[in-house]
């Protein structure tokens, strides 16, 4: 099993933008069929060194995780949408 955990700095950290954030990364259900689970929060902290959202995904294989990154859904919907938004991001992907 694999997981991708990543977290994204948005340019605008309101309430409202981190909702709509989390809303479009769960639009991911129904959308792609690749993960086995997809979990989305939203900070509450904000301290200096806290990212404003994380999305922690799973799946079965590096091949599904592979295809994922190229899914079309994920591609031309999602990754715009944030890619307009986010600031900074960092990821870690890892076997358990």
């Amino acid at each position: 099993m694999i997981k991708h955990v990543v977290c994204f700095k948005l340019i605008d950290s309101s309430e409202k933008s981190k909702l709509l954030t989390k809303e479009m990364l769960l639009s991911m259900i129904g959308n792609v069929n690749l993960f086995t689970d997809i979990e989305v929060g939203t900070d509450f902290l904000q301290s200096a060194r806290s990212y404003d959202v994380i999305l922690i995904t799973s799946f079965k294989s590096k091949e599904d995780l592979d295809a994922y990154q190229v899914d079309e859904y994920h591609k031309n919907v999602v990754k715009p949408f944030m890619h307009a938004r986010v600031i900074a991001s960092v990821a870690v992907d890892f076997e358990y």
